[in-house]
């Protein structure tokens, strides 16, 4: 390896280098060449080529030498804005990187921007937080594509714990920041207002103390109910970390040419990725009834349908499809009353009695041939946060028939005892009603899953806390906001060594991103929830279970879901006998 006479060098044309000069030059050249091993590697391709003789002896070289090329590291990240599903403004993150020399793109990742709490959403509140999305969104437009796009320039894709660390910790300096901006603010406003003078002494009229005025026994209230914890914060912006996070594992499992899910389980296990991989059991909801219902209907927000263990996913979709679309000749048979598809991709219909969506089901299920409580099972999210009227401090009134937490369990009990092909309930109670949770739990889990969705605290609190009592079968966990890949790690490793079950769940405010649907996999959830089987963010993810469930056939590492078996929660109480009251 040498440069010839006649080449152009450094403006220079080389003939018209001295000798000496000449020689050095070469000499450069050579131990350039040598110290990256190139007259050796080309010897070596040269000489098995030969005997190879590949028909594309170029491409046969590029193939050789691309193995030797520098891993890709991230050139860039860009955030743009675009729509979620319902319309309203979140982020797409677009990873490029160099790869041999040039800048290439990558992936994209989006992720809905969450801006409130569901604990604090009800029906009289509704989604009112639209400035405050379009003012996360802008600030996290500016995180990605200025500081992070610095702070990540240069770094390897495949290192997502060391990426998610620099992401965690630039976040957590904005929190701090912000808290001393407001801390600053304040001590400011203090100095600034004036002082407020002692309010007058109303002088007593004679000698004679008033009577404070009895109270009326009909205005007290028996048992209290627990108000509810302050809302957990929200900082604007906080999207750009979580999307940030999921793009590079998108980009990771992208160059190394693997399925995003066998790289989330390759993160997911320190030690030899398990030879097998379940897919989890789909929560499908096949109606919705609460908000629109009256009576005790109106505690029973969706009914979600389960097929059995073992059902492959293309067969359990045929079977609830078929069930979906045998419920919508009912939702226009005469005298039904209107229905609509709600956003949870279901059917969405008001009942007056709590036995009428309960018998259409069986109905439907007959006319289909199955046996409802064998091919399929029945999990009732129930929504208790959204029936609670906060600023009384008791549950809504409009029920017209429970409005204390202790009513409740009796209701869910005798509800599980009269259909058992309930087989959990989701959101039963609010989650500041520790005593009556752990009641219920300690009653109803030997029959059924009692899950935790809005009700369980965020994936930060998560994380730095644990799961404390662990009042409950499982936890519906959302990729939102700040949470990173190895965060959504760390929580199913928490709930796996603590025995709780993973739910992967949709927020309400979702993209047609469907990597949630490798994330869970990956995971190892045991369930995943995706709402009905409408609307095109939902029926993505869908598709993906699909195609993943045939990838993992093929490969023959398609292992087999678990029968269902209901973890025994908290200690049975001296007045409180499960026996007694589900016996027959």
């Amino acid at each position: 390896m040498s440069v010839s006479g006649g080449q152009a060098v450094n403006g220079r044309h080389s003939s018209s280098l001295e000798p000496r000069d000449f020689y050095q030059l070469k000499q450069r050249a050579a131990e350039y060449y040598r110290s990256n091993a190139v007259p050796q590697r080309m010897q070596q391709v040269l000489n098995t080529m030969f005997y190879e003789k590949p028909d594309d002896m170029y491409g046969h070289l590029a193939n050789y030498f691309a193995s030797f090329a520098k891993p890709a590291a991230i050139s860039r990240i860009i955030g743009r804005e675009i729509l979620d599903t319902n319309g309203q403004s979140t982020i797409k993150v677009e990873v490029l990187c160099t790869i041999k020399n040039f800048e290439k793109s990558v992936c994209f990742a989006a992720m809905s921007n969450c801006c409130s709490d569901p604990n604090y959403t009800t029906q009289d509140t509704g989604n009112n937080d639209n400035e405050e999305k379009a003012q996360s969104v802008n600030i996290a437009l500016e995180w990605v594509n200025e500081p992070l796009n610095s702070l990540l320039k240069g770094l390897f894709p495949a290192n997502q714990i060391h990426v998610d660390k620099l992401l965690s910790e630039y976040f957590q300096r904005k929190v701090e920041e912000d808290e001393e901006q407001t801390k600053k603010d304040n001590e400011e406003e203090k100095l600034t207002e004036p002082e407020s003078l002692p309010p007058p002494v109303s002088a007593a009229f004679g000698d004679k103390k008033k009577k404070s005025p009895k109270a009326k026994k009909s205005l007290v209230i028996e048992k209290n109910i627990n108000p509810r914890e302050p809302p957990e914060s929200f900082f604007p912006g906080s999207v750009a970390i979580g999307a940030v996070s999921l793009a590079i594992a998108k980009a990771a499992a992208r160059l190394q040419n693997i399925i995003l899910y066998l790289h989330i389980a390759s993160l997911n296990q320190a030690e030899e990725p398990r030879k097998e991989m379940s897919m989890p059991l789909p929560l499908i909801t096949i109606l919705e009834c609460g908000k629109s219902s009256g009576g005790k209907v109106h505690l029973l927000k969706e009914v979600i349908a389960i097929p059995k263990p073992g059902l492959g996913y293309k067969q359990s979709i045929k079977m609830i499809r078929d069930l979906q679309q045998e419920i919508s000749k009912w939702m226009f048979a005469p005298k039904t009353g209107p229905a609509a598809i709600s956003q949870s991709g279901c059917w969405m219909k008001g009942y007056d009695r709590i036995d009428q969506p309960f018998e259409m089901i069986q109905e439907v299920c007959t006319a289909l041939q199955l046996t409802l409580g064998d091919d399929v099972h029945l999990m009732l999210n129930c929504g208790a946060h959204e029936l609670m009227d906060y600023e009384k401090q008791r549950y809504e009134v409009i029920t017209g028939v429970l409005k204390h937490p202790d009513e409740m369990i009796e209701f869910y009990i005798n509800l599980v005892k009269q259909y058992p092909s309930i087989i959990g309930l989701i959101d039963p109670l609010r989650k500041e009603d520790v005593e009556q949770w752990s009641k219920l739990c300690s009653l109803l889990s030997p029959q059924c899953y009692i899950l935790a969705d809005a009700a369980s605290r965020s994936i930060d609190k998560l994380l730095t806390e644990g799961l404390g009592a662990k009042l409950y079968s499982g936890l519906v966990v959302k990729h939102a906001n700040q949470t990173t890949i190895s965060n959504l790690i760390q929580v199913a490793k928490l709930m796996e060594e603590n025995e709780c079950i993973f739910i992967s769940g949709l927020t309400d405010e979702e993209t047609m991103d469907d990597s949630m649907a490798d994330i869970a996999v990956g995971l190892g959830a045991r369930f995943i929830k995706l709402g009905g089987l409408c609307h095109g963010e939902r029926v993505a993810k869908y598709n993906r279970l699909l195609a993943i469930e045939e990838e993992l056939a093929q490969r023959g590492t398609l292992g087999k879901s678990p029968e269902h078996e209901f973890p025994v929660i908290g200690a049975e109480q001296e007045d409180l006998n499960p026996e007694m009251i589900l016996s027959n």
